[in-house]
């Protein structure tokens, strides 16, 4: 079992920056992927960002140019950068641990972008 612990969201104007982090524990492989979801209110949950433990990473188009993913192996956390955020980037944003075919997700945190 993996365990997923994040931080990080809140409430930011347009245009502004925030950083969510997760924490992953537990029984981890060391051949793994992090990353991040998204879900706002009447939509699909998709991928927002993720990154491989060999450090390949894939985004969302519409973010891309935006956000920046990264993960600590010695921690065992991944980041995500989210700069010039918009009011459409609203939504609840949940972490995705991915290892030998099982997928592990963290509770969510909220991510409000005002205009």
């Amino acid at each position: 079992q993996v365990q997923l612990v994040e931080s990080g969201g809140g409430l930011v104007q347009a245009g502004g920056s925030l950083r969510l982090s997760c924490a992953a524990s537990g029984s981890i492989a060391s051949i793994n992927a992090m990353g991040w979801f998204r879900q706002a209110p009447g939509k699909e949950r998709e991928l927002v960002a993720e990154v491989a433990s060999d450090g390949t990473t894939n985004y969302l188009s519409s973010v891309k140019d935006r956000f920046t993913i990264a993960r600590d192996n010695a921690k065992n956390t991944v980041y995500l950068q989210m700069n010039r955020l918009r009011p459409k980037d609203t939504a609840v944003y949940y972490c995705r641990h991915r290892q030998s075919f099982a997928s592990y997700w963290g509770q969510g945190t909220q991510v409000t972008v005002s205009s």
